[in-house]
Protein backbone atom coordinates (compact mmCIF):
# COMPACT_ATOMS: atom_id res chain seq x y z
CA UNK A 1 0.00 0.00 0.00
CA UNK A 2 2.77 2.23 1.41
CA UNK A 3 4.84 1.75 -2.64
CA UNK A 4 1.50 2.28 -4.33
CA UNK A 5 0.92 5.64 -2.53
CA UNK A 6 4.66 6.47 -3.56
CA UNK A 7 4.06 5.94 -7.05
CA UNK A 8 0.52 7.66 -7.47
CA UNK A 9 2.64 10.66 -6.19
CA UNK A 10 5.39 10.29 -8.54
CA UNK A 11 3.50 10.37 -11.14
CA UNK A 12 1.33 12.86 -9.77
CA UNK A 13 4.65 15.27 -8.77
CA UNK A 14 5.71 14.53 -12.43
CA UNK A 15 2.67 15.09 -14.14
CA UNK A 16 2.09 18.55 -12.67
CA UNK A 17 5.82 19.39 -13.84
CA UNK A 18 5.56 19.06 -16.88
CA UNK A 19 2.27 20.78 -16.79
CA UNK A 20 4.60 24.14 -15.29
CA UNK A 21 6.74 23.24 -17.82
CA UNK A 22 3.99 23.54 -20.53
CA UNK A 23 2.40 26.15 -19.17
CA UNK A 24 4.88 28.25 -18.11
CA UNK A 25 5.70 31.67 -19.18
CA UNK A 26 7.69 32.20 -22.78
CA UNK A 27 11.27 34.22 -22.31
CA UNK A 28 10.74 37.36 -21.88
CA UNK A 29 12.28 39.94 -23.79
CA UNK A 30 12.22 44.23 -22.87
CA UNK A 31 13.41 46.33 -24.86
CA UNK A 32 14.24 49.95 -25.21
CA UNK A 33 14.14 52.09 -28.67
CA UNK A 34 14.99 55.68 -28.86
CA UNK A 35 14.80 57.78 -31.96
CA UNK A 36 16.32 61.41 -31.60
CA UNK A 37 15.25 63.66 -34.73
CA UNK A 38 14.43 66.96 -33.88
CA UNK A 39 17.78 68.19 -32.19
CA UNK A 40 17.39 71.89 -31.03
CA UNK A 41 20.89 72.65 -31.64
CA UNK A 42 22.61 70.68 -34.25
CA UNK A 43 21.50 69.74 -37.65
CA UNK A 44 18.44 67.54 -37.58
CA UNK A 45 17.92 63.82 -38.56
CA UNK A 46 15.49 62.60 -41.69
CA UNK A 47 14.87 59.09 -40.41
CA UNK A 48 16.00 58.92 -36.90
CA UNK A 49 12.23 58.44 -35.29
CA UNK A 50 11.18 56.45 -38.54
CA UNK A 51 14.00 53.96 -37.69
CA UNK A 52 12.84 53.56 -34.15
CA UNK A 53 9.19 53.33 -34.54
CA UNK A 54 10.14 50.60 -37.70
CA UNK A 55 12.64 48.65 -35.01
CA UNK A 56 9.86 49.10 -32.42
CA UNK A 57 7.25 47.58 -35.10
CA UNK A 58 9.44 44.79 -35.88
CA UNK A 59 10.47 43.80 -32.81
CA UNK A 60 7.09 43.70 -30.92
CA UNK A 61 6.19 41.34 -33.89
CA UNK A 62 9.22 38.62 -31.97
CA UNK A 63 7.38 39.15 -28.77
CA UNK A 64 9.10 42.36 -26.52
CA UNK A 65 7.40 44.51 -24.67
CA UNK A 66 8.95 47.73 -26.32
CA UNK A 67 9.37 51.25 -24.16
CA UNK A 68 9.63 53.86 -27.20
CA UNK A 69 11.41 57.40 -26.65
CA UNK A 70 11.03 60.17 -29.50
CA UNK A 71 13.14 63.53 -29.62
CA UNK A 72 14.27 62.53 -25.80
CA UNK A 73 16.02 64.88 -24.08
CA UNK A 74 18.97 64.22 -21.63
CA UNK A 75 16.47 63.87 -18.85
CA UNK A 76 14.49 61.50 -20.81
CA UNK A 77 17.32 59.51 -21.85
CA UNK A 78 18.71 59.25 -18.13
CA UNK A 79 15.48 58.20 -16.87
CA UNK A 80 14.23 55.43 -19.59
CA UNK A 81 17.71 54.07 -18.88
CA UNK A 82 17.48 53.45 -15.72
CA UNK A 83 13.93 52.31 -15.93
CA UNK A 84 15.25 49.85 -18.62
CA UNK A 85 17.68 48.10 -16.02
CA UNK A 86 15.64 47.94 -13.38
CA UNK A 87 12.89 45.90 -15.71
CA UNK A 88 16.02 43.71 -16.73
CA UNK A 89 16.88 43.26 -12.91
CA UNK A 90 13.19 41.99 -11.97
CA UNK A 91 12.92 40.03 -14.98
CA UNK A 92 15.54 37.69 -13.87
CA UNK A 93 18.67 35.97 -15.53
CA UNK A 94 16.19 34.38 -18.50
CA UNK A 95 15.14 37.73 -19.61
CA UNK A 96 16.35 39.07 -22.73
CA UNK A 97 16.84 43.14 -23.30
CA UNK A 98 17.49 44.99 -25.98
CA UNK A 99 18.53 48.65 -26.64
CA UNK A 100 18.28 50.48 -29.91
CA UNK A 101 19.54 53.82 -30.83
CA UNK A 102 19.24 55.81 -33.77
CA UNK A 103 20.38 59.30 -33.76
CA UNK A 104 23.45 61.92 -33.60
CA UNK A 105 26.24 59.96 -31.71
CA UNK A 106 29.98 61.20 -31.25
CA UNK A 107 33.03 59.71 -29.96
CA UNK A 108 36.02 61.59 -28.01
CA UNK A 109 39.02 59.62 -26.15
CA UNK A 110 37.91 56.49 -27.62
CA UNK A 111 34.32 57.26 -25.74
CA UNK A 112 30.66 57.27 -27.74
CA UNK A 113 28.22 59.44 -26.50
CA UNK A 114 24.69 59.60 -27.39
CA UNK A 115 23.20 63.07 -28.04
CA UNK A 116 19.70 64.02 -26.45
CA UNK A 117 17.71 66.73 -28.81
CA UNK A 118 18.62 69.30 -26.18
CA UNK A 119 22.25 68.98 -26.37
CA UNK A 120 24.25 71.97 -26.87
CA UNK A 121 28.38 71.79 -26.65
CA UNK A 122 31.05 74.22 -27.16
CA UNK A 123 33.84 71.84 -25.67
CA UNK A 124 34.69 68.34 -25.24
CA UNK A 125 35.09 67.81 -22.10
CA UNK A 126 31.27 69.12 -21.41
CA UNK A 127 30.57 65.77 -23.21
CA UNK A 128 29.99 64.07 -19.79
CA UNK A 129 27.75 66.61 -18.67
CA UNK A 130 25.08 67.17 -21.90
CA UNK A 131 25.18 64.02 -23.64
CA UNK A 132 25.16 60.00 -22.60
CA UNK A 133 27.98 57.75 -22.86
CA UNK A 134 26.95 54.72 -24.27
CA UNK A 135 29.26 52.56 -21.67
CA UNK A 136 26.19 53.61 -19.03
CA UNK A 137 23.73 51.36 -21.23
CA UNK A 138 26.14 48.10 -21.02
CA UNK A 139 26.46 48.73 -17.32
CA UNK A 140 23.13 48.61 -16.84
CA UNK A 141 21.79 45.90 -18.71
CA UNK A 142 25.54 44.08 -16.82
CA UNK A 143 23.72 44.84 -13.64
CA UNK A 144 21.36 43.12 -14.15
CA UNK A 145 22.94 39.74 -14.58
CA UNK A 146 20.65 38.20 -17.11
CA UNK A 147 22.26 35.60 -19.87
CA UNK A 148 21.44 37.54 -23.12
CA UNK A 149 21.64 41.39 -24.01
CA UNK A 150 21.55 42.76 -27.34
CA UNK A 151 22.76 46.81 -28.10
CA UNK A 152 22.11 47.69 -31.52
CA UNK A 153 23.41 51.33 -32.50
CA UNK A 154 22.14 53.57 -35.63
CA UNK A 155 24.40 56.44 -34.51
CA UNK A 156 27.27 56.68 -36.59
CA UNK A 157 25.72 58.90 -39.42
CA UNK A 158 27.90 62.27 -39.07
CA UNK A 159 29.26 65.02 -36.36
CA UNK A 160 27.35 67.84 -35.75
CA UNK A 161 30.17 69.53 -33.92
CA UNK A 162 32.39 69.81 -37.11
CA UNK A 163 34.11 72.93 -35.60
CA UNK A 164 34.76 71.63 -31.79
CA UNK A 165 38.15 69.89 -31.07
CA UNK A 166 38.98 66.28 -29.76
CA UNK A 167 35.99 65.09 -31.44
CA UNK A 168 35.91 62.10 -33.81
CA UNK A 169 34.93 62.78 -37.33
CA UNK A 170 34.52 58.95 -38.14
CA UNK A 171 32.32 57.91 -36.30
CA UNK A 172 31.85 55.50 -32.97
CA UNK A 173 34.76 53.97 -31.49
CA UNK A 174 34.48 50.45 -30.96
CA UNK A 175 32.92 48.99 -27.77
CA UNK A 176 34.17 46.00 -25.84
CA UNK A 177 30.73 44.23 -24.71
CA UNK A 178 30.31 42.04 -21.63
CA UNK A 179 30.01 38.58 -21.21
CA UNK A 180 26.18 37.53 -23.47
CA UNK A 181 25.63 40.56 -25.19
CA UNK A 182 25.53 41.22 -28.75
CA UNK A 183 26.76 44.62 -29.88
CA UNK A 184 25.69 46.08 -33.22
CA UNK A 185 26.70 48.98 -34.89
CA UNK A 186 25.26 50.48 -38.09
CA UNK A 187 28.64 50.75 -40.17
CA UNK A 188 31.87 49.68 -38.89
CA UNK A 189 33.77 51.64 -35.96
CA UNK A 190 35.70 54.30 -37.21
CA UNK A 191 33.29 54.94 -40.36
CA UNK A 192 29.76 56.83 -40.98
CA UNK A 193 26.91 55.56 -41.81
CA UNK A 194 24.24 57.00 -44.02
CA UNK A 195 20.78 58.48 -43.10
CA UNK A 196 19.05 57.42 -46.03
CA UNK A 197 17.31 59.15 -49.03
CA UNK A 198 14.12 57.44 -48.32
CA UNK A 199 11.96 57.00 -45.14
CA UNK A 200 14.65 54.84 -43.31
CA UNK A 201 18.28 54.10 -43.21
CA UNK A 202 19.56 51.34 -45.59
CA UNK A 203 20.50 49.40 -41.65
CA UNK A 204 16.92 49.98 -39.92
CA UNK A 205 15.45 48.83 -43.33
CA UNK A 206 17.60 45.99 -43.31
CA UNK A 207 16.98 45.21 -40.30
CA UNK A 208 13.55 45.51 -40.02
CA UNK A 209 13.36 42.56 -42.52
CA UNK A 210 15.89 40.19 -41.61
CA UNK A 211 14.44 40.07 -37.61
CA UNK A 212 11.36 38.39 -39.44
CA UNK A 213 13.13 35.62 -40.74
CA UNK A 214 12.02 32.10 -38.56
CA UNK A 215 14.66 30.34 -37.22
CA UNK A 216 17.44 32.25 -37.86
CA UNK A 217 20.04 32.68 -35.52
CA UNK A 218 20.87 36.70 -34.42
CA UNK A 219 24.33 35.87 -36.02
CA UNK A 220 22.63 34.76 -39.70
CA UNK A 221 20.12 37.74 -39.01
CA UNK A 222 23.18 40.83 -39.00
CA UNK A 223 25.28 38.78 -41.57
CA UNK A 224 21.93 39.30 -43.77
CA UNK A 225 21.73 42.92 -42.99
CA UNK A 226 25.70 43.12 -43.53
CA UNK A 227 24.81 41.71 -47.34
CA UNK A 228 21.66 44.05 -48.24
CA UNK A 229 23.28 47.10 -46.92
CA UNK A 230 26.80 46.79 -48.66
CA UNK A 231 24.80 46.30 -51.88
CA UNK A 232 22.26 48.91 -51.32
CA UNK A 233 25.20 51.17 -50.48
CA UNK A 234 27.22 50.00 -53.25
CA UNK A 235 29.90 49.10 -50.61
CA UNK A 236 30.09 52.46 -48.65
CA UNK A 237 28.51 51.17 -45.34
CA UNK A 238 29.36 48.27 -43.94
CA UNK A 239 27.43 47.40 -40.48
CA UNK A 240 29.34 45.59 -38.15
CA UNK A 241 28.95 43.61 -35.22
CA UNK A 242 30.65 42.01 -32.14
CA UNK A 243 29.19 38.98 -29.94
CA UNK A 244 30.23 37.35 -26.28
CA UNK A 245 26.80 35.64 -26.45
CA UNK A 246 27.00 32.01 -24.55
CA UNK A 247 23.72 30.96 -25.75
CA UNK A 248 21.75 30.87 -29.14
CA UNK A 249 18.87 33.41 -29.49
CA UNK A 250 16.64 33.62 -32.34
CA UNK A 251 14.49 36.72 -32.66
CA UNK A 252 11.03 34.42 -34.49
CA UNK A 253 11.55 31.03 -33.70
CA UNK A 254 10.83 28.64 -36.28
CA UNK A 255 11.63 25.04 -37.54
CA UNK A 256 15.13 24.25 -37.00
CA UNK A 257 16.34 22.65 -40.60
CA UNK A 258 19.35 19.95 -40.79
CA UNK A 259 22.42 19.84 -42.63
CA UNK A 260 20.79 17.90 -45.27
CA UNK A 261 17.40 20.00 -45.27
CA UNK A 262 19.78 23.73 -45.06
CA UNK A 263 21.89 22.56 -48.29
CA UNK A 264 18.41 21.08 -50.15
CA UNK A 265 17.17 24.61 -49.35
CA UNK A 266 20.24 26.36 -50.61
CA UNK A 267 20.00 24.75 -53.86
CA UNK A 268 16.35 25.25 -54.14
CA UNK A 269 16.89 29.15 -53.34
CA UNK A 270 19.65 28.76 -56.76
CA UNK A 271 17.66 26.81 -59.03
CA UNK A 272 14.14 28.90 -58.02
CA UNK A 273 16.17 31.99 -59.12
CA UNK A 274 16.87 30.43 -62.12
CA UNK A 275 13.60 28.84 -63.58
CA UNK A 276 15.40 26.75 -65.74
CA UNK A 277 13.66 23.84 -66.52
CA UNK A 278 16.61 21.69 -67.23
CA UNK A 279 17.81 23.06 -63.93
CA UNK A 280 14.69 22.17 -62.22
CA UNK A 281 14.82 18.52 -63.74
CA UNK A 282 18.19 17.67 -61.70
CA UNK A 283 16.82 19.27 -58.29
CA UNK A 284 13.58 16.98 -58.89
CA UNK A 285 16.47 13.95 -59.51
CA UNK A 286 18.41 14.73 -56.52
CA UNK A 287 15.40 15.41 -53.86
CA UNK A 288 12.47 13.82 -55.89
CA UNK A 289 11.06 13.42 -51.97
CA UNK A 290 12.42 16.90 -50.43
CA UNK A 291 11.00 20.01 -48.85
CA UNK A 292 10.50 21.35 -52.20
CA UNK A 293 9.29 18.85 -54.93
CA UNK A 294 5.95 20.18 -54.90
CA UNK A 295 7.09 23.49 -55.49
CA UNK A 296 9.85 22.42 -57.68
CA UNK A 297 7.32 20.62 -59.97
CA UNK A 298 4.26 23.20 -60.10
CA UNK A 299 7.21 25.53 -61.56
CA UNK A 300 8.40 23.16 -63.85
CA UNK A 301 5.26 22.89 -65.40
CA UNK A 302 4.14 26.28 -65.61
CA UNK A 303 7.76 27.09 -67.16
CA UNK A 304 7.27 24.38 -69.81
CA UNK A 305 3.39 25.30 -70.51
CA UNK A 306 4.56 29.13 -71.41
CA UNK A 307 7.16 27.74 -73.66
CA UNK A 308 4.91 25.38 -75.89
CA UNK A 309 2.78 28.50 -75.38
CA UNK A 310 5.33 30.04 -77.25
CA UNK A 311 6.14 32.23 -74.94
CA UNK A 312 10.07 32.63 -72.64
CA UNK A 313 9.99 31.96 -69.34
CA UNK A 314 10.23 35.02 -66.63
CA UNK A 315 13.57 35.99 -66.15
CA UNK A 316 14.53 36.10 -62.33
CA UNK A 317 14.22 39.56 -60.93
CA UNK A 318 18.70 40.51 -60.22
CA UNK A 319 18.48 40.27 -56.31
CA UNK A 320 20.97 40.47 -53.29
CA UNK A 321 22.30 37.82 -52.77
CA UNK A 322 21.45 35.90 -49.82
CA UNK A 323 23.46 34.79 -46.94
CA UNK A 324 24.50 30.90 -46.95
CA UNK A 325 23.11 30.51 -50.33
CA UNK A 326 24.16 30.63 -54.17
CA UNK A 327 23.10 33.57 -56.44
CA UNK A 328 22.57 32.48 -60.11
CA UNK A 329 22.14 35.20 -62.68
CA UNK A 330 22.32 33.22 -65.75
CA UNK A 331 21.26 30.06 -66.72
CA UNK A 332 24.62 27.47 -66.79
CA UNK A 333 26.28 26.86 -69.74
CA UNK A 334 25.18 23.64 -71.71
CA UNK A 335 28.82 22.08 -70.91
CA UNK A 336 28.19 22.61 -67.23
CA UNK A 337 25.00 20.61 -67.53
CA UNK A 338 26.31 17.99 -69.84
CA UNK A 339 29.10 17.13 -67.42
CA UNK A 340 26.74 17.14 -64.56
CA UNK A 341 24.41 14.50 -66.26
CA UNK A 342 27.38 12.59 -67.06
CA UNK A 343 28.63 12.41 -63.45
CA UNK A 344 25.17 11.59 -62.39
CA UNK A 345 25.12 8.56 -64.78
CA UNK A 346 28.09 7.02 -63.70
CA UNK A 347 28.33 7.83 -59.88
CA UNK A 348 31.92 8.35 -59.93
CA UNK A 349 33.28 10.87 -57.62
CA UNK A 350 35.84 11.37 -60.22
CA UNK A 351 33.54 12.73 -62.29
CA UNK A 352 31.91 15.06 -59.93
CA UNK A 353 35.17 16.18 -58.82
CA UNK A 354 36.04 17.01 -62.89
CA UNK A 355 32.76 19.08 -62.55
CA UNK A 356 34.31 21.15 -60.09
CA UNK A 357 37.13 21.98 -61.41
CA UNK A 358 36.08 22.61 -64.90
CA UNK A 359 32.97 25.28 -62.71
CA UNK A 360 34.48 25.47 -59.65
CA UNK A 361 31.44 28.15 -58.82
CA UNK A 362 28.85 26.58 -61.04
CA UNK A 363 25.64 26.31 -61.03
CA UNK A 364 25.66 23.64 -59.25
CA UNK A 365 28.74 23.15 -56.83
CA UNK A 366 26.67 22.84 -53.87
CA UNK A 367 25.21 19.31 -54.68
CA UNK A 368 28.14 17.98 -56.49
CA UNK A 369 29.82 18.82 -52.96
CA UNK A 370 26.87 17.00 -51.11
CA UNK A 371 27.56 14.15 -53.75
CA UNK A 372 30.92 13.60 -53.41
CA UNK A 373 30.68 13.82 -49.37
CA UNK A 374 28.39 10.78 -50.18
CA UNK A 375 30.55 8.92 -51.91
CA UNK A 376 33.49 9.46 -49.67
CA UNK A 377 31.76 8.47 -46.65
CA UNK A 378 30.68 5.09 -48.25
CA UNK A 379 33.95 4.95 -49.14
CA UNK A 380 35.62 5.09 -45.52
CA UNK A 381 32.69 3.03 -44.29
CA UNK A 382 33.35 0.15 -46.74
CA UNK A 383 37.20 0.45 -45.69
CA UNK A 384 36.88 0.46 -42.08
CA UNK A 385 33.87 -1.90 -42.24
CA UNK A 386 35.38 -5.82 -41.07
CA UNK A 387 32.43 -7.56 -42.79
CA UNK A 388 33.89 -8.12 -46.59
CA UNK A 389 30.81 -8.87 -47.77
CA UNK A 390 30.29 -8.16 -51.24
CA UNK A 391 27.18 -6.64 -52.49
CA UNK A 392 24.68 -8.41 -54.29
CA UNK A 393 24.14 -6.95 -57.63
CA UNK A 394 20.47 -4.49 -57.74
CA UNK A 395 18.36 -6.13 -59.89
CA UNK A 396 16.88 -4.44 -62.66
CA UNK A 397 13.60 -2.62 -62.79
CA UNK A 398 11.32 -4.99 -63.97
CA UNK A 399 10.57 -5.01 -67.54
CA UNK A 400 13.56 -2.88 -68.40
CA UNK A 401 16.49 -5.01 -68.14
CA UNK A 402 16.67 -9.14 -69.34
CA UNK A 403 18.76 -10.80 -67.25
CA UNK A 404 22.49 -11.26 -68.54
CA UNK A 405 22.10 -14.84 -69.66
CA UNK A 406 18.58 -13.99 -71.80
CA UNK A 407 20.45 -10.46 -73.29
CA UNK A 408 20.78 -11.48 -76.71
CA UNK A 409 24.66 -10.51 -77.96
CA UNK A 410 24.73 -7.81 -80.14
CA UNK A 411 27.38 -7.14 -82.77
CA UNK A 412 29.07 -3.76 -83.53
CA UNK A 413 26.67 -0.64 -83.09
CA UNK A 414 26.57 2.41 -85.40
CA UNK A 415 24.50 5.99 -85.33
CA UNK A 416 22.61 4.96 -88.23
CA UNK A 417 22.28 1.72 -87.48
CA UNK A 418 18.52 0.39 -86.62
CA UNK A 419 17.79 -1.30 -83.24
CA UNK A 420 17.15 -5.34 -83.43
CA UNK A 421 15.65 -5.48 -80.11
CA UNK A 422 14.15 -3.19 -76.96
CA UNK A 423 10.74 -2.18 -76.68
CA UNK A 424 8.49 -1.86 -79.76
CA UNK A 425 8.45 1.43 -79.71
CA UNK A 426 12.57 1.87 -81.03
CA UNK A 427 13.20 -1.57 -82.07
CA UNK A 428 13.88 -0.16 -86.04
CA UNK A 429 14.99 3.09 -85.61
CA UNK A 430 18.36 4.47 -85.31
CA UNK A 431 20.22 6.21 -81.98
CA UNK A 432 19.35 9.49 -83.78
CA UNK A 433 15.84 9.12 -84.60
CA UNK A 434 15.30 7.85 -80.44
CA UNK A 435 16.69 10.91 -78.93
CA UNK A 436 13.78 12.77 -80.77
CA UNK A 437 10.73 10.10 -79.23
CA UNK A 438 8.88 11.12 -76.36
CA UNK A 439 9.71 9.02 -73.56
CA UNK A 440 7.36 6.47 -72.37
CA UNK A 441 7.11 7.19 -69.38
CA UNK A 442 8.45 10.44 -66.81
CA UNK A 443 11.95 10.56 -66.28
CA UNK A 444 11.52 11.52 -63.14
CA UNK A 445 8.75 10.40 -60.70
CA UNK A 446 5.69 12.54 -60.68
CA UNK A 447 6.88 15.10 -63.54
CA UNK A 448 4.05 16.82 -64.83
CA UNK A 449 2.60 15.38 -68.02
CA UNK A 450 3.52 18.82 -69.44
CA UNK A 451 7.47 18.37 -69.01
CA UNK A 452 7.73 14.93 -71.08
CA UNK A 453 4.46 14.15 -73.12
CA UNK A 454 4.58 14.77 -76.56
CA UNK A 455 8.04 16.14 -76.38
CA UNK A 456 11.79 15.14 -77.17
CA UNK A 457 14.10 13.92 -74.89
CA UNK A 458 16.65 16.42 -76.92
CA UNK A 459 13.94 19.36 -75.68
CA UNK A 460 16.30 19.22 -72.28
CA UNK A 461 19.29 17.03 -72.85
CA UNK A 462 20.18 19.41 -76.15
CA UNK A 463 21.77 16.31 -77.68
CA UNK A 464 24.34 16.60 -80.39
CA UNK A 465 26.14 13.24 -81.74
CA UNK A 466 29.19 14.55 -79.58
CA UNK A 467 27.39 14.94 -76.10
CA UNK A 468 25.32 11.61 -76.87
CA UNK A 469 28.95 9.30 -77.39
CA UNK A 470 30.46 11.31 -74.17
CA UNK A 471 27.35 10.46 -72.49
CA UNK A 472 27.30 6.64 -73.78
CA UNK A 473 31.14 6.14 -72.79
CA UNK A 474 29.98 6.48 -69.61
CA UNK A 475 28.71 2.78 -69.74
CA UNK A 476 32.37 1.04 -70.09
CA UNK A 477 33.67 2.86 -67.61
CA UNK A 478 33.96 1.49 -63.68
CA UNK A 479 30.52 2.44 -62.54
CA UNK A 480 29.19 1.61 -66.05
CA UNK A 481 27.07 -1.11 -64.59
CA UNK A 482 25.25 0.63 -62.18
CA UNK A 483 24.27 3.48 -64.90
CA UNK A 484 22.86 0.50 -67.00
CA UNK A 485 20.95 -0.76 -64.25
CA UNK A 486 19.05 2.33 -63.62
CA UNK A 487 15.16 3.08 -64.96
CA UNK A 488 15.44 4.54 -68.69
CA UNK A 489 12.45 5.98 -70.52
CA UNK A 490 13.32 3.76 -73.03
CA UNK A 491 14.48 0.77 -71.06
CA UNK A 492 17.75 -0.64 -70.65
CA UNK A 493 17.97 -1.88 -74.34
CA UNK A 494 18.72 1.64 -75.75
CA UNK A 495 21.25 2.03 -72.84
CA UNK A 496 23.29 -1.23 -74.07
CA UNK A 497 23.15 0.07 -77.78
CA UNK A 498 24.73 3.19 -76.63
CA UNK A 499 27.47 1.51 -74.85
CA UNK A 500 28.35 -0.78 -77.80
CA UNK A 501 28.11 2.49 -79.98
CA UNK A 502 30.64 3.75 -77.87
CA UNK A 503 32.87 0.39 -77.82
CA UNK A 504 33.01 1.39 -81.74
CA UNK A 505 33.95 4.58 -81.49
CA UNK A 506 30.75 6.00 -82.07
CA UNK A 507 31.04 5.58 -86.03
Amino acid sequence: MIRLWVLIMTVSLFGATVGQAQNSPPQERIALVIGNSTYMHVSPLDNAINDAQLITQSIRDAGFSVTLLQDATQIDMRRAIADFGRALRDGGPETVGLFYYAGHGVQSFGTNYLLPVDAGLTDAADLDLVAMDASSVLRQMASARNRTNIVILDACRNNPFENIRDLDDNGLAEMKAPTGTYLAYATAPGRVAMDGTGQNSPFSYALAEAIQIEGAPIERVFKDVRVKVIAQTGGVQTPWDTSSLTREFVFRPGKQLSAEEMAEQQLWNSVAKSRDPVQIMLFLRSYPRGLYQDEARAMLSDVLELELKGGKPAQPVAATPEPDAPFVSTAPAETEVQMLEKARVSGLKEDYQSYLDAYPDGTFKELVRIEIAGLEGKETQAATSRVAAAPAPAPAPEGLLEPASAQPRLDPMFFNQPLTEGPSEIVGKTILEIIELSPLFPPIDGLPDAAWKNRSCSTCHKWTRDTLCTQAATYIKEGGARALRKEHPFGGSLKRHLRLWAENDCK
